[in-house]
């Protein structure tokens, strides 16, 4: 009976509206999740060789910097417009969107981490008769890591929020229950999408945390003998 009052009342937490929309609700979260995990990768297939370039070509560096600050600038709804003829109403459009604001932030702690690659590590390595591929795969990107985790963790959480945006053209996952549920007034249904959300965020912030310090456990060693 309580469960029942709870929407009647429109409350903002509500058990009964978890119950009764526990598959909406799911439906929801693993479009979000996987918009999401879509879009952060394209951007880190893209951004990493924007990033080789604009180390390997400083003239180009500045210019690769501004295109993808520009892009972030853009507002979501001018650039879902703009992607509109090309994809059509579909989750294309929120994933390219989401590739596109990933980029301003990937490609700059991917290329600052590559900046700090110690010298004297490089050289080493090339004398060692490492060829560029060698040295890009198996000295520079391990050393550049600690950054490049960095920026991806960041992008992500950046990611989990801007995803609810994509409820603009009805493919923003959490979002697009956060939007019905504005327009509705209906309480439950927004904070619950909403708090998911942040959930979501969190956790992919402590799984990436987890995976950088198993792929750098150097990093930890240095802190304990500091």
């Amino acid at each position: 009976m309580g469960g029942r009052d709870c929407l009647a009342a429109n409350d903002w937490i509500c058990g009964e509206y978890v119950r009764t929309r526990s598959h909406e609700l799911v439906e929801a979260g693993v479009q979000h999740l996987w918009i999401t995990l879509a879009s952060v990768t394209a951007g880190i297939l893209l951004a990493l060789p924007l990033a080789l370039i604009a180390r390997r070509w400083r003239a180009a560096e500045a210019p690769v910097l501004a295109v993808t600050t520009v892009l972030y600038t853009i507002p979501s709804l001018a650039l879902f417009s703009l992607l509109l003829p090309v994809f059509g109403i579909s989750a294309s459009v929120v994933v390219t969107g989401l590739t596109l604001y990933s980029l301003t932030i990937l490609v700059r702690n991917f290329l600052a981490g590559l900046d700090a690659v110690p010298e004297d590590a490089r050289e080493a390595a090339r004398g060692m008769g490492y060829g560029p591929i060698r040295l890009l795969w198996e000295v520079e990107l391990p050393l550049a890591l600690p950054a490049v985790m960095a920026g991806v963790r960041i992008a992500t959480v950046a990611t989990v929020s801007l995803t609810t945006v994509g409820a603009i053209v009805g493919y923003g996952g959490l979002g697009n229950l956060i939007k019905d549920g504005m327009q509705s007034f209906f309480k439950a249904e927004v904070l619950t999408a909403s708090v998911i959300c942040v959930v979501f965020a969190l956790a992919a912030d402590l799984l990436l945390l987890g995976v950088q310090r198993l792929l750098t456990p150097w990093t930890r060693a240095a802190k304990a003998v500091g």
